[in-house]
This record gives structure tokens, C-alpha cells and sequence, in this order.
């Protein structure tokens, strides 16, 4: 799952990395209204305020799951796919084998209103792809870090404040955390040290608050480990990914 206001090219340096694709089929979506998901028909979307919501968001991955027969996926996102991948281990246990949450958090603090610049009309896409190179580590290589600026100048104005509804005001699992059960669904997460938005702290908290569930801070990164620095990032993706091959 991409972050928010962006698309599943984020994921293209894992999509060729033989050391995941060798056991692992990966799957990178786009949100509707994102990347190459074209809005729908049959209504008037643009008539609409768009905003995504807890509800709408984990329909998505438990959707293509089901769709297309997968047996007990593992659930990987970052940021607000990050948050939603405690949201699934929550409320969809039985659904996937694991979740790996990036730059995950029970819940993230923030005023959407004072947000408002990330859809505005005097305000172009520029800022918000230059505000999304600030959350990234000044250690990441300058190409990658570019790329993913790359990335975020492309979307659908009102895609990113939409998404960030989720992100600040829908997403809350600090009464419901105590309620996941990683018996069930396994729950990893990574965090980047440069990330002040959902920042290791964040992470720390999720993790004592889900029994079981295990975290690494990634010296480092930032908010979007995987395309400013996949080579970094995949040195600590890859001992997780060989203990859910592990499970029974």
C-alpha cells in the first residue's frame, strides 16, 4: 500500500529485487483515484468531497485479497498504509498471514484545517512534493529521494488532503490496540529515524501496546524507506520477511 497522494510505483525498487521476488508475489495497487485507478463511473465524483475513511481503506486490500484467491497474504504499507496495516491486523486477523506496518501509529496528532494548503488552488503540487522531501533522510541517496518527489508531484490535487482524513482524524486504535491478536495475524513494524510525522516514538508506543508484535527503528531513513533508500531499507525488511516464511 503507497502513501498518501501517491501510487504503487513507490514499491518498483522491491518489485525488482530478486531477494523479495523470489519467495514473495508482489502485488502494488493504486487507491482508486490514484496512479493508473481511474475515478468510477456512475456517479458524480467530482461533485464529491473526497475523503478517505477507515472503512473505505481496508476494503481495498481485504477486496484484492479475496478477488484474486490469495492464501493468507501478508499485508505490507507505509504511512498512512502503515497505520492501516494495524487497522487490518484489528479487524481482518483472519484475513492475512501478517502485516508489516512502516511508519506505523496508533494514532497520529495533527488539525486537518490548518492541512488545508495541500488543496488549495494558489497552491500547486510542487509544495507538497518539496514538503515530502523534508520527511525523507538527508542520508538517502539524492536520486531516490528525487524520485520520490517525482512521485508525488503527479496526483490528483485533492487526493492528498483526502487521504490524510484517514491519517489524522479516522484512524485511532489506542482503546483497540489491546485487541489484536498476533496469534491470529502477525504484526511487524519498521520506522525510519528522520520521520517526524509518524515518528519511531509512534512506533514504540504501537509496540508495547500489541502483544506480540515486534519493531525495529531504521537508522537512517525517513517516511518513505522504501523508494528513497531501498537498498538500506531492504536490509531490514528482509529478516521479517524470512520469519513469515517461517510461520506454520
Amino acid at each position: 500500500q503507497h502513501t498518501a497522494g501517491a501510487h504503487g510505483s513507490q514499491w518498483r525498487h522491491l518489485l525488482e529485487d530478486e531477494r523479495v521476488t523470489r519467495h514473495f508475489r508482489l502485488i502494488a495497487y493504486d487507491l482508486p483515484f490514484h496512479g493508473k485507478s481511474l475515478p468510477p463511473d456512475g456517479r458524480a465524483w467530482w461533485a464529491e468531497e473526497y475523503r478517505l475513511t477507515r472503512q473505505s481503506f481496508m476494503a481495498v486490500p481485504v477486496a484484492l485479497a479475496k478477488e484474486l484467491e490469495l492464501d493468507r497474504a501478508v499485508y505490507m504499507g507505509c504511512s498512512i498504509g502503515g497505520l492501516l496495516a494495524l487497522d487490518l491486523a484489528r479487524y481482518h486477523p483472519d484475513q492475512f498471514r501478517a502485516v508489516i506496518g512502516l511508519e506505523p501509529a496508533l494514532k497520529v496528532e495533527g488539525n486537518l484545517e490548518e492541512l488545508a494548503g495541500f488543496w488549495h488552488p494558489r497552491v500547486s503540487n510542487e509544495y507538497k512534493a518539496s514538503v515530502m522531501y523534508g520527511l525523507m533522510s538527508p542520508a538517502s541517496p539524492e536520486t531516490r529521494r528525487r524520485e520520490t518527489v517525482f512521485v508525488y508531484s503527479q496526483g490528483w490535487p485533492p487526493a492528498f488532503l483526502g487521504d490524510l482524513y484517514y491519517y489524522i482524524e479516522d484512524h485511532d486504535l489506542r482503546e483497540e490496540a489491546a485487541g489484536i491478536d498476533t496469534g491470529r495475524c502477525a504484526v511487524y513494524m519498521l520506522s525510519g529515524e528522520y520521520d517526524y510525522s509518524a515518528t519511531p516514538m509512534h512506533a514504540e508506543t504501537a509496540q508495547q501496546a500489541i502483544a506480540g508484535s515486534t519493531y525495529e527503528r531504521m537508522p537512517g531513513l525517513g517516511h518513505f524507506p522504501m523508494s528513497e533508500d531501498p537498498q538500506r531499507f531492504i536490509e531490514y525488511l528482509l529478516p521479517v520477511l524470512d520469519r513469515v516464511r517461517s510461520m506454520a
